[in-house]
């Protein structure tokens, strides 16, 4: 294989899916040394296979507002592999939701699920629908609109979605009651659900739990303490929440957050009490972050980004993209000595870029943030016999896949100098597993 003529050949076929070339082009790069020794792969095209989602649902939704108008949107689901078991990713709301989006985080989920080590494979869907601004009636209504058309392509050993950007408890306890109603039964195809129908504890915590374990980790490889160390974190939704709750059980210093509109800078750091508020004001008013200055008389910067500020580790938490190589610059100016990202795809390809050639540790999403999926797949395996496991085993189980994570990304990402490549290394051991899963299933 020769990654460039593959994507050369993409970008001819899908000349409008940045973001889709853009996850493409850095698996490509980082695999082609490790696909090349098996020329096997070529012979059975198993790259462009691999690329290629194994189909794409496109509908509307229409729905009614709360002032008696018809709404419509543009809805998806993209079920891009199953070689190592059913499609599993989960659900957008936003304005930004295309084609292109959805692909490439299809494309992410495939590896990101087979890193776990958990039989899943990798699906996206959403729609350009807002949660924000709306009505909990609105959101329900346009749930229900959404999985009329949703529910004949999803089911527990066929595609299991779950929450994304826009999509929390609410609105995934939505959509598991229609899907309910409409197959009358009662399975899990849905993960992200309440405790009291399914869900599992820990949900809503593990990928920013999980993202910070994974730090820890590569931390240790150079008996760094993260104690005392002051983070940079973005967003201001559950990852970017329960990443300060860790960062402060394990006394580190969360000193930013944001949103849409702009970052809020807390050189005394973010508290328990403090982040309390954040939780009440993102998830139960659904306010702007910038309240938290108003409250706490900290600085906010309207539009601006948290990269700008001094820290030590950088913790990109909120949508892909929000990391460029400037603020990658900036980082490495002001001695950041660590990134993981809680997101899918923070870093632009010029900032992984500058991370790389300073060596600093750099854990990619599709690692780091794993968590969140591995505990969905705790998630189905408790809905599959039927039980609910404790808060400390399933926090356990999490600690260990994360940590399981980590050691595969060592194992395919050490370089000739000792340094690890987490890129890399996550990308070669996500790619092996499915693909020797292909390889043994045919050409289907």
């Amino acid at each position: 294989m020769n990654a460039k003529n593959v994507i050369e050949n993409l970008k001819k076929r899908f000349p409008n899916e940045p973001e889709y070339l853009q996850a493409v082009e850095e698996v490509l790069e980082s695999i082609e040394e490790a696909y090349n020794q098996h020329p096997e792969f070529e012979k059975a095209n198993l790259i462009e296979r691999l690329c290629i989602p194994d189909r794409i649902f496109t509908f509307k939704v229409s729905w009614v507002d709360d002032k008696g108008n018809v709404q419509v949107n543009m809805a998806y689901r993209v079920q891009h592999n199953m070689a190592i078991g059913p499609y599993k990713g989960g659900i957008r709301f936003h304005s930004s939701v295309n084609p292109s989006i959805l692909k490439f985080l299809a494309f992410e989920q495939t590896f990101k699920n087979a890193l776990t080590t958990l039989p899943m494979g990798g699906g996206k869907g959403g729609s350009d629908f807002h949660p924000r601004g709306k009505s909990s009636g609105e959101v329900m209504r346009f749930c229900q609109a959404y999985l009329l058309e949703l529910h004949r392509h999803i089911g527990p050993h066929t595609d299991v979605p779950a929450g994304d950007i826009g999509v929390g408890g609410r609105e995934v306890a939505y959509m598991f009651g229609m899907y309910k109603k409409l197959t009358h039964e009662f399975t899990g195809t849905f993960t992200g659900k309440g405790i009291e129908f399914g869900g599992s504890l820990i949900r809503p915590e593990a990928t920013g739990y999980g993202n910070i374990y994974f730090l820890l980790n590569m931390l240790a490889t150079r008996n760094i303490d993260i104690k005392g160390k002051k983070c940079l974190v973005s967003g201001s939704g559950n990852v970017a929440q329960y990443t300060c709750e860790k960062l402060i059980e394990l006394g580190a210093i969360p000193v930013t957050l944001s949103d849409s509109n702009g970052y809020i800078y807390d050189p005394e750091g973010i508290t328990r009490e403090k982040l309390e508020y954040v939780m009440d004001l993102k998830t139960v008013q659904r306010g702007r972050i910038k309240e938290y200055a108003d409250k706490y008389n900290c600085k906010y910067v309207e539009g601006g980004r948290v990269w700008a500020e001094k820290g030590d580790i950088a913790l990109p938490s909120a949508t892909q993209n929000e990391l460029n190589g400037d603020d990658a610059k900036t980082l490495m100016a002001n001695g950041c000595i660590a990134v993981s990202e809680g997101a899918n795809m923070p870093s632009t390809p010029e900032a992984i870029e500058i991370f790389l050639k300073n060596k600093i540790l750099y854990g990619p999403g599709k690692a780091a943030n794993a968590g969140g999926v591995a505990t969905s797949g705790l998630e189905m395996s408790q809905n599959a016999i039927g039980l609910s496991w404790s808060r400390e085993e399933v926090d356990a189980r999490l600690k260990g896949i994360m940590n399981n994570i980590h050691e595969n990304c060592v194992k395919y990402g050490t370089e000739k100098d000792g340094f690890v490549n987490y890129v890399k290394g996550a990308n070669i051991a996500g790619f092996m597993k499915v693909a020797k899963a292909m390889m043994a299933q045919g050409i289907v």
